[in-house]
């Protein structure tokens, strides 16, 4: 997936700032597109640059959790394989 320029926090300070003018005016001054502005819109909402920083928070801390419950599941697969096994 390509990174974009900006990041979450930027984007929704463009939002707010497109809020108080007019979306032409703030996409010309930032070099995005309308369509861009729109489609971050739909992804930010009304959100604000603190509930991004907690929503990224969150998302990093539920990755670092899914992945301890693979390593747990291959962890308990290998000793039932290992407790299986006739010696």
């Amino acid at each position: 997936m390509r990174s974009s320029r900006f990041t979450n926090e930027q984007m929704v300070n463009i939002l707010r700032e497109a809020d108080l003018s007019t979306m032409a005016e703030t996409a010309k001054k930032h070099g995005v597109s309308e369509q861009t502005l729109y489609v971050w819109r739909r992804r930010f909402g009304t959100m604000t640059t603190e509930e991004t920083k907690q929503k990224r928070a969150l998302e990093q801390e539920n990755a670092r959790l899914k992945r301890m419950l693979v390593q747990r599941d291959l962890e308990i697969e290998v000793m039932k394989e290992i407790a299986g096994k006739k010696w």
